[in-house]
């Protein structure tokens, strides 16, 4: 009974003291922020992101190489933006969409994927040449069609795409090289990429269009298992699969 009221007392302090919260925790949110903070490098000056979901945790950490996105993305989480909000579009061996702030009250079949958070898109980083590209379990910014690439200021995704064949990727490279799509005219991969592309992973012919900004550090089995969702005609899985953040860590200022 007394180790009963300690957890209690412990788990409460936690909800009440954290600055990294928007809100009073549960138990079992305290529980899984304990749990990976144990288990991440969070003295590596980076932030990182526990993402829980109706599937499984998920964690994340995100890059300094991008300071918009990162700082975006941290505030959103602050604020409990992301709280109740869907992954609305999931794509089998593609990726896992999310951040549309319809969806916190959508209705069962409606469509999702167009709803934006209050301010301006954020200007595209693009980090291609420091390593930073669309390989497998990397966190990116979708956006519209806008001409500069500026993402949208809430919604992402998360790539779930496995290892290429080589043979398989040099045909899809080159196809949309050939294609009438200016996005891919220039589409060329580094002996760097190629070696992520085909080991581990990823969307190549995202490179360059949309800004990666993070990678996730555990939860993989949990990306592949809400990959496989089954999901209606606009790809929107047909049971909701809600989510919730937590930073675990922010990175002292200098």
């Amino acid at each position: 009974m007394k180790q009963t009221i300690f957890l209690l007392i412990l788990l409460s302090a936690i909800a009440c003291s954290s600055p990294k919260t928007f809100r009073k925790l549960t138990e079992v949110e305290a529980s899984a922020i304990k749990k990976y903070s144990k288990e991440i490098n969070l003295k590596d000056g980076l932030y990182h992101i526990l993402i829980m979901t109706d599937e499984g945790d998920m964690v994340v950490k995100l890059y300094n190489e991008t300071p918009l996105h990162r700082d975006n993305f941290v505030s959103k989480v602050k604020a409990g933006f992301y709280d109740s909000l869907m992954f609305h579009r999931v794509i089998n061996k593609f990726m896992i969409q999310g951040g549309d702030p319809n969806s916190k009250k959508a209705q069962a079949g409606q469509q999702l994927g167009n709803g934006n958070a209050p301010g301006d898109r954020i200007p595209a980083e693009f980090r291609t040449e420091q390593g930073i590209f669309h390989k497998r379990g990397v966190l990116a910014a979708a956006r519209d069609g806008n001409p500069a690439k500026a993402s949208s200021n809430c919604q992402f995704y998360i790539v779930q795409r496995p290892a290429w064949r080589v043979s398989e990727l040099d045909s899809a490279v080159l196809q949309r090289r050939q294609s009438n799509n200016p996005d891919f005219k220039d589409l060329t991969l580094t002996e760097d990429q190629k070696k992520i592309y085909t080991t581990v992973g990823g969307t190549p012919h995202l490179d360059g269009n949309y800004t990666v900004y993070g990678e996730l550090e555990k939860g993989f089995d949990v990306l592949d298992k809400i990959a496989i969702t089954k999901t209606d005609r606009t790809d929107r899985p047909l049971s909701d699969i809600r989510m919730r953040m937590f930073i675990l860590s922010e990175p002292k200022k200098k």
